[in-house]
């Protein structure tokens, strides 16, 4: 269960990392127009900066797709391996899903 609210987590967090940097562009687009020396040290610092983000935010992106790929096959190699624990386990989860379902709708 820690896992997969880790995994809701690092997913919102690239969510709004991406969010930061589409914002982070739109304002380098609107101010492109104000003149300055200092306004363009700035601007050329903030855009190295969004650029070292971007790439570290693919980087992250890409090993969370390539661990989600390395867990769908695991679960596919455990699933044909031992099919009738893995049947045994859905029922299970199933049958506590249904309980929980049950006394929701129990308490109304």
């Amino acid at each position: 269960m820690h896992t997969v609210n880790a995994e809701v987590t690092k997913e919102k967090l690239l969510q709004d990392l991406n969010a930061v940097v589409a914002e982070t562009e739109q304002l380098l687009r609107d101010t492109a127009a104000v003149g300055g020396e200092k306004v363009a040290t700035w601007r050329a610092g903030v855009e190295q900066n969004l650029k070292s983000a971007k790439a570290r935010l693919g980087d992250l992106e890409h090993a969370a797709l390539e661990k989600a790929k390395a867990t769908v096959q695991a679960t596919d190699h455990y699933v044909h391996e031992k099919p009738w624990q893995a049947i045994g386990i859905t029922a299970g989860v199933g049958v506590l899903v249904g309980l929980a379902v049950g006394m929701l709708l129990n308490r109304r």
